[in-house]
């Protein structure tokens, strides 16, 4: 190969020449929104409907629109035309729907509800947009080049609202991500009234949560809240509305957190029916139609409806959290901000279009005052205005000559020049320099007002108030407290009674209740499997499965079927849902977390951690780093109080030596996975053969194998203490 073809290069600044270009694209002018609430490809498509004039008339064709938005936007028309079904009204993505739809737009209820394509469907811009362009033609927002720099389109749009947080918008970029929730428009913009008068107000008096087009309900957490609304970060919970219709014995759920499908909430319900966890319905489905959002759910005779709805918002999507990020692009660059923040923005950006506006208009009213000035010096001696006119002898001559007599410039000459001479009637003359008064006071207004933050604050107070009256709604999210909340606790509902269970060195578990082992015969367990466990509890106690890769896994007892004494029992891989090459070694049956486990490791060092540290508030079902992995795991066991255990050294030559350890020796860590403290001391080609409890193995005269502290080297086990070890470890056949 060609040297010349090779560069040599430093990764860094591969990465930095070719990722990042494409990385800061993505956030820049892709995947984040700006102060106006909008990201480039929604953006794109409003103006490009703009310019079709679509904010009045009547609707013109999807594709039509996509066809055009393509001048601005280069992605494919399948990208552009999915960006529009969701800016319009009849798709329901929105609070605030920017795009007035006909046609099939598909629901963003709806997992499987394809929309319909271009060719069927028309659009036109919602009224709601004649704030989104507002004064736009005045230049109140940068205008840049498109892809090709064939035409023009703006920077960001001079929206009189906070559009930013008045609609869900979700983006993910590279190493980054945003995630608004959208607020009661009428909630929004009295707010925000209320932040330009007092920058102090309490935000969440005024508008206290999240308002989605879904609605459903939002529990309402109010230090939550506040700490979304003072980092724009957190999340909240929101739920689906569920009513029991009494005369058809059935459950209508009649609205869906706005993060879920129906399709998702239907399918989880049938998985939780086929697996036994609820067994009170008897059919559901999907009967959705042009009256609004409906999941029919038919009961079993006899059924409790209160404690099924408890059910499915606990196990269904029907309940769901909402994480808000509110990550958006602030002069080009990313940040995270709380809602007073994004106001604060927001306002000055408003604020310098309300100033570009105004200069607009001071430029086009100065040069119409130019004019008329000019015409006032001409206008007061008008016979001789008339007499030039009429003695020049070329027409390309008489701008100059009314230049010289009245002192005026090529352009106020020209303006006069052109007037017809109809108009230089008394009434004309009188009118053109009454309007020259009144332009001269509003500039003044203007000049003031350009110079007048407060005056500018007043300006949007009111276009906020016009969209309040015009477009202001009622909230469609209602609040809960969490205290109103009838929550599913399924102990309530669940026997509690004695019983054993049954672990085999193969991973088969069996849960027998005593009453059923005492009527029972043998157990039946596969050739060559042993049972390394007996253990008994209560049907409401949590059972902790350590694995042989440091995880431990929490269940209740309830939560595993009872089996009979006759049956192979369980396969704890399976339920546990393991890895491959996962396998329980040890279980503990408890309810108040009382005693401690004792590890006991290769390197002969013993860890003990209270069980304590495998509590927890939430329901999680596995804990990883249950124990350390330094060194390989050899005896495990649990104690409730304190107690005693072997640990067996064997070198090269087969000898061995024991010692007998109290567990009080042994340092208790809260840390799960501490490495432990040595107790044996162990030399070149020994290694660990076992721990194992006194009575596990028949050795003469145990108790003189005591130690009373630690490290120790142990005692030489006798021939027949040998053997029984050897003869419990063959037993024990490596199953740890």
């Amino acid at each position: 190969m060609d040297s010349d073809l090779i560069m040599d290069q430093k990764i860094t600044d591969t990465l930095e020449q070719n990722y990042m270009p494409y990385a800061m694209s993505v956030i820049v002018s892709r995947a984040i929104p700006e102060i106006d609430g909008f990201k480039p490809s929604h953006r794109k498509i409003l103006y490009t409907m703009y310019k079709m004039k679509l904010l009045k008339g009547q609707r013109t064709k999807s594709a039509n629109v996509v066809g055009q938005t393509m001048k601005l936007n280069p992605h494919g028309d399948q990208a552009i035309y999915a960006t529009l079904v969701r800016l319009a009204h009849a798709n329901e993505s929105l609070l605030l729907p920017y795009i007035d739809s006909k046609g099939n737009f598909g629901k963003v209820t709806s997992r499987d509800m394809k929309y319909a394509a271009p060719r069927y469907t028309e659009v036109k811009l919602a009224e709601i947009c004649e704030e989104i362009f507002m004064e736009i033609d005045k230049e109140n927002v940068e205008f840049v080049d498109n892809y090709d720099g064939s035409m023009k389109e703006p920077s960001l749009l001079p929206i009189t609202f906070p559009n930013i947080l008045a609609n869900p918008n979700k983006g993910i970029a590279v190493g980054m991500a945003s995630n608004f929730a959208s607020f009661n428009l009428k909630e929004l913009c009295h707010t925000t009234i209320a932040f330009i008068k007092n920058p102090e107000v309490d935000l969440l008096s005024l508008m206290p949560a999240p308002d989605f087009p879904t609605g459903g309900e939002l529990v309402y957490v109010p230090e939550e809240m506040q700490k979304i609304y003072e980092t724009g970060q957190g999340s909240f919970k929101i739920r689906g509305k569920a009513e029991y219709v009494k005369e058809h014995n059935m459950i209508e759920i009649s609205e869906i957190p706005y993060t879920t499908t129906i399709e998702q909430i239907i399918d989880k319900i049938i998985e939780l029916v086929k697996v036994n966890k609820i067994k009170e319905i008897n059919d559901v489905r999907d009967e959705t139609d042009l009256k609004g959002l409906k999941i029919a759910i038919d009961l079993k005779r006899g059924s409790e409806p209160d404690k099924l709805i408890a059910k499915l918002f606990k196990y269904t999507p029907l309940e769901d959290s909402f994480s808000c990020n509110f990550n958006l692009l602030i002069n080009g660059r990313p940040k995270v901000l709380g809602v007073k923040s994004i106001l604060h923005e927001w306002l000055i950006f408003r604020r310098e279009c309300i100033r570009q506006s105004v200069r607009f208009d001071i430029r086009k009213l100065s040069d119409k005052l130019h004019l008329l000035y000019g015409l006032k010096e001409v206008l007061l001696d008008i016979d001789l205005t008339i007499k030039i006119i009429r003695e020049t002898e070329r027409d390309k001559e008489v701008v100059g000559n009314l230049m010289n007599a009245f002192g005026v410039d090529d352009i106020q000459a020209e303006y006069v020049a052109d007037i017809k001479l109809r108009y230089l009637n008394k009434e004309y003359i009188l009118n053109r320099l009454s309007e020259l008064t009144d332009l001269e006071k509003q500039l003044d207004k203007l000049k003031d007002l350009l110079e007048s933050e407060s005056k500018i604050n007043k300006v949007i107070i009111k276009d906020l108030e016009r969209v309040v009256k015009k477009y202001g709604q009622d909230r469609k999210t209602q609040l809960v407290m969490p205290n109103d909340i009838a929550v599913h606790n399924a102990e309530n509902h669940v026997e509690d009674y004695n019983l054993k269970v049954f672990f085999t060195a193969h991973n088969y578990f069996k849960k027998v209740s005593l009453v059923s082992l005492r009527s029972s015969g043998d157990h039946k367990i596969k050739e060559e499997d042993e049972i390394l466990q007996e253990i008994e509890g209560n049907n409401k106690d949590e059972i902790l499965f350590f694995t042989n890769q440091n995880n431990v896994y929490k269940l209740k007892l309830y939560e595993i079927e009872d089996q009979k004494v006759s049956s192979l029992g369980v396969y704890l891989p399976n339920i546990l849902d393991l890895e491959k090459g996962e396998e329980v070694v040890y279980c503990v049956i408890t309810r108040e977390f009382e005693g401690f486990m004792i590890f006991g490791f290769e390197n002969g060092k013993i860890a003990r951690v209270p069980l304590e540290a495998y509590k927890t508030k939430t329901n999680r079902k596995k804990l990883v780093k249950a124990y350390s992995d330094e060194s390989r795991l050899v005896g495990i066991f649990y104690f409730n109080e304190e107690g005693d255990f072997l640990a067996i050294r064997e070198d090269p030559k087969g000898e061995m030596r024991a010692l007998l350890c109290c567990t009080e020796l042994v340092t208790e860590k809260v840390t799960k996975n501490t490495k432990g403290i040595q107790i044996i001391r162990m030399k070149k080609g020994t290694q660990i053969s076992a721990y194992l409890m006194p009575n596990d193995a028949e050795i003469v005269e145990v108790e003189k194998y005591r130690i009373t502290s630690v490290p120790k080297s142990g005692d030489e086990l006798d021939l027949a203490s040998k053997l029984a070890i050897n003869q419990w470890l063959d037993k024990k056949n490596d199953n740890l």
